[in-house]
């Protein structure tokens, strides 16, 4: 090498290192590719709420509010919380097949914020909940339902909903890293996910449950995001609907997001 050269390269400057943002950002593209190498992923993400919507729609809402149409304006923000709340099992899946083939050791010898691969699938969450969300809303219009919130509460209800997705997928990374197989971490998810979602107010008002269920559906955190989207989406919601609303997710992250880290760095 000549002097030119040396010194060349010498005025260089090195590269700034790649802020957690950055990085969250790198991991979240990455997840989101994964709905074009995995279709299947994106099969479920369409049919399951599409089946959902409208099988419940169609075979409660004679039932329980005299009509389909009526129903779907109880039911719609609820189906909404559930489907956000199943789609987060997609993390701890996803996170245990990249263990399983030892990706994740690899981004541990990187010089990187360490939650990035974390915040990453995160990233990917949102995309997941965002596109079944707007299935579900674009069916209930469709259907008739009409959110009496306007545009600002449907923005409102969604970013909620984003919320409850973030605290929840918190849960199944925490399960991906401690269970090996991608199917164990599915069934160990939906085994925690099944009572909380249907001993809840998403389907039907509790008011008829017995007292000892309706003790429990009353301060269910699945039921109070619930009761909070119905709100927002009404245009009735109070800031206290919300808020309440909120301290399920806000106390997973604050537990869970020290906990993943730990976890990780201790593999």
């Amino acid at each position: 090498m000549t002097d030119t050269q040396t010194h060349a390269l010498l005025g260089i400057q090195r590269p700034r290192r790649p802020s957690g943002v950055s990085n969250a950002l790198v991991f979240g593209w990455r997840a989101a590719l994964k709905f074009k190498y995995v279709p299947e992923q994106l099969f479920d993400l369409v049919m399951t709420p599409i089946m959902f919507t409208l099988l419940f729609t169609f075979v409660f809402g004679g039932a329980l509010a005299g009509s389909p149409k009526e129903y779907l304006q109880f039911f719609l923000p609820g189906i909404l919380v559930q489907t956000v709340v199943f789609n987060a099992v997609y993390s701890g899946m996803g996170l245990s097949t990249d263990l399983g083939k030892g990706l994740f050791d690899r981004f541990r010898s990187l010089p990187i914020w360490p939650l990035a691969p974390f915040a990453g699938l995160m990233v990917g969450d949102v995309l997941r909940h965002l596109i079944a969300g707007a299935i579900i809303l674009s069916i209930g219009l469709m259907l008739g339902y009409r959110p009496e919130g306007g545009v600002f509460g449907v923005v409102a209800a969604f970013l909620l909903l984003f919320a409850i997705g973030f605290g929840m997928g918190w849960v199944f990374i925490v399960l991906g890293l401690l269970i090996s197989t991608p199917m164990t971490v599915m069934t160990s998810g939906f085994a925690f996910l099944f009572p909380l979602v249907f001993a809840s107010n998403i389907m039907v008002e509790p008011a008829t449950m017995p007292e000892w269920l309706r003790v429990f559906v009353e301060v269910n955190p699945v039921s109070l995001a619930a009761t909070a989207m119905r709100g927002l989406m009404s245009g009735a919601a109070s800031l206290q609907d919300v808020a309440v609303a909120l301290i399920g997710p806000a106390v997973l992250t604050i537990l869970l997001a020290p906990t993943t880290l730990w976890l990780y760095l201790r593999r």
